[in-house]
């Protein structure tokens, strides 16, 4: 038996109320515009009769979910004992020192959430327990803690505190000398403190009624959130504002961000009451990021047209882009995608070929890149806070190996083993094949496709393969390891990631060519990638899946209306898949700092081209494959109506019998649970209906 053989379960029926939708002389009708609920009235201790009907609609896509699903209780259930089972339990994070401490992360045995500790100067010290987070998180269904940041004097930590799921921190103080609670609690931030050097004064970020980081606020402990001061003000809806401290301990830095701008404004982490200082205004098209190191400036840029963006320097006291000189020059095919700075190096995160690569640069001397002995792999730096070492701290994974952290040392060129992720059980990296492969795009672009087995996987057409992949926001999906997806492999699927267009992969222009008025290559390359897996007989001609989360979400709700009979199942969680009427509403978050990523329907051009790939609006009476769909009803980026009103919209459309079902966690947002453990019961859901579908479930 399985998911197909439920024919006779009755599917819920979504009322349709018809909302006429009109926009440049182009009408739309949305049937599903009144599952739309305010934050007021989701919030609400009693709710009212719209919210207790949209409720009761995302309970009835459950319980059809759970009835439709209930021969695979028994094999989600082992699903997620086998993946749990994989994760070690007692397990810490390789400890990094800071302003004389040593910062551990670690987890005990049966418990969800990490406990946060630290030793001073030395690993053989007794431990500070600073945050244990399990004892903190009873009283909630979520909870999540952000960013801790511990004063310059070590003696008090600020941290963020959510309990609801939609990314609004208040802001914590703890005395770690004493252990006691500081009174001080502010609301409704990005979930980060930045200390000023003074031990007393904190900088944060507050966001507005659409959940866009807009206001900078100063804060002295033993004050009341009322009393802060506001410093920065960001009035352009289409950015971002943030603080970060450098590296150096020198400055605050406020920025504001855009997808094609930034801004930054600077102040002295010694004197908090000072006024800001102008690093380089902002101007369209000019994209900058900014790291200080002695007396200079180090930025990361795409000045004068470096697509690729190169490194440049300044003095302290002359930042704007007259002054700016050339260090590292721009280059067609390296992509740098960021730095850091050490006494004696210059480390530079580069990409070549579709591969990040480390770079290191000795202020006297030869560089080099860091051999780590494979072609394909995923590395990135650490947590590295000291300038005065020689010692750098990376991360590595590739499709075989579990995640690893070295520390290289950047003179002697060797890499010290530190930890290598624990995979319990029976776990052998040689047991399992990794590929790396371009395939031709229907417009001749080569585009990469990773690729990783078992050994033993049979690549003639008989079996299944599970595909996988983002393509936006310039977000680069690299080849990385799984522990989780071994219950797939073993059970004899495939699975590939596609590197298309609208990630970073292989440079700015991957990403430009897969955005704007270029979006359809997103979409046409997943597609040809899925056509050139089943051709050379990777998968079996009914046995492709697909699989993809929020933006890569909407990208599964367009490859279904594209070329649904390609696929055999799909799973879109938390899909962006409304695109026109949330890109057309400024009061939903997210929705105004991503015109430079969509385009701005209010201009015809782009709503035109916008409804030309929007899934809901392009749902037709036609075959559909079988789709399983997720969304958190506190999910703040992609709010739960859009995938609910989509699998309204499918059902009332499609002419087939495919299983189309939906999981709503009622208690969280987009990232879904909170807890270490938990968060992999929605996996083994996912896997098991999968897995079903190809007659694997077992």
């Amino acid at each position: 038996m399985n998911l197909r053989d439920n024919q006779n379960i009755k599917a819920p029926i979504a009322e349709k109320n018809p909302t006429i939708l009109t926009k440049h002389g182009d009408v739309r009708i949305d049937d599903y515009y009144w599952m739309k609920l305010s934050d007021e009235q989701k919030m609400a201790e009693m709710p009212d009769e719209h919210t207790s009907k949209v409720v009761a609609y995302l309970e009835a896509e459950n319980k059809y979910r759970e009835d439709m699903t209930s021969h695979l209780t028994g094999f989600q259930e082992t699903l997620f004992e086998e993946i749990k089972g994989r994760i070690k339990q007692d397990d810490a994070s390789v400890p990094y020192k800071s302003n004389g401490y040593f910062y551990i992360t670690r987890y005990e045995t049966g418990q969800e959430y990490p406990i946060y500790s630290r030793k001073k100067e030395n690993l053989d010290n007794a431990e500070e327990i600073m945050l244990d987070v399990n004892e903190m998180a009873k009283p909630y269904l979520y909870y999540n803690i952000s960013a801790i940041k511990v004063s310059i004097d070590n003696k008090i930590l600020a941290y963020g505190e959510d309990t609801v799921s939609r990314r609004q921190y208040t802001l914590r103080f703890k005395n770690l000398e004493t252990g006691e609670m500081f009174d001080d609690k502010i609301t409704n931030t990005t979930g980060t403190a930045v200390w000023a050097n003074d031990n007393q004064t904190i900088f944060y970020t507050r966001k507005d009624d659409a959940l866009r980081s807009f206001k900078i606020f100063k804060h002295r402990l033993g004050t009341d959130e009322s009393e802060d001061v506001e410093v920065f003000h960001e009035k352009d809806d289409t950015f971002n504002a943030f603080v970060y401290k450098t590296k150096s301990d020198k400055y605050i830095v406020i920025g504001s961000w855009a997808t094609l701008s930034q801004e930054f404004y600077t102040l002295s982490a010694d004197s908090p009451d000072d006024e800001l200082t102008l690093f380089q205004k902002r101007e369209r098209k000019l994209e900058y990021s900014i790291a200080h190191f002695g007396d200079k400036w180090y930025i990361r840029t795409n000045k004068d047209m470096a697509r690729n963006f190169k490194v440049m320097t300044t003095s302290e006291d002359a930042t704007s882009k007259e002054n700016w000189k050339v260090l590292i020059a721009h280059r067609d095919d390296v992509f740098v995608e960021g730095l850091d700075l050490f006494t004696n190096y210059m480390v530079v995160n580069e990409r070549i070929e579709g591969i990040s690569k480390m770079r290191i640069m000795p202020w006297k001397g030869e560089d080099h890149y860091i051999d780590f002995g494979e072609a394909a792999y995923t590395s990135s730096p650490g947590v590295n806070m000291e300038f005065d070492t020689e010692i750098l701290r990376v991360g590595f994974t590739s499709m075989t190996t579990p995640s690893t952290v070295y520390d290289y040392d950047m003179k002697s060129r060797k890499l010290e083993l530190m930890k290598q992720q624990e995979v319990v059980g029976d776990f052998k990296p040689e047991d399992y094949e990794s590929e790396r492969i371009m395939v031709e795009a229907r417009d001749g672009v080569k585009v990469p496709v990773s690729i990783v087995y078992k050994k033993g996987y049979n690549k003639d057409g008989s079996q299944p393969l599970l595909l996988y992949a983002y393509g936006s926001y310039g977000y680069s999906i690299d080849p990385y390891f799984s522990s989780v997806r071994l219950s797939l492999l073993d059970r004899g699927f495939a699975y590939a990631i596609a590197h298309i267009r609208g990630g970073q992969e292989l440079g700015r222009d991957w990403y430009e060519n897969g955005k704007f008025l270029k979006k359809m290559n997103t979409f046409s390359d997943f597609i040809d990638v899925g056509d050139y897996l089943v051709n050379y007989k990777y998968a079996a001609k009914n046995q492709l899946y697909a699989m993809g989360g929020s933006a890569g979400g909407m990208l599964m709700g367009g490859i279904a209306n594209m070329r649904p009979g390609l696929w055999a199942g799909i799973v879109a969680a938390v899909p962006f898949v409304d695109v026109v009427t949330t890109m057309l509403d400024d009061s939903i978050p997210l929705t105004t700092g991503e015109y430079d990523e969509w385009g701005n329907p209010n201009d015809e051009i782009f709503y035109r081209y916008m409804k030309s790939y929007s899934p809901i609006d392009n749902v037709e009476a036609k075959d559909y494959p079988s789709i399983l769909i997720t969304t958190g009803y506190h999910d703040s980026q992609v709010q739960y109506w859009e995938p609910a009103k989509w699998i309204a919209k499918l059902r009332d459309m499609k002419t087939d019998n495919n299983p189309l079902i939906m999981y709503c966690n009622m208690d969280t947002g987009h990232g879904g649970a909170s807890g270490r453990f938990q968060k992999y019961k929605e996996v083994a859901m996912e896997y098991a209906y999968l897995l079903d579908l190809a007659d694997k479930a077992k």
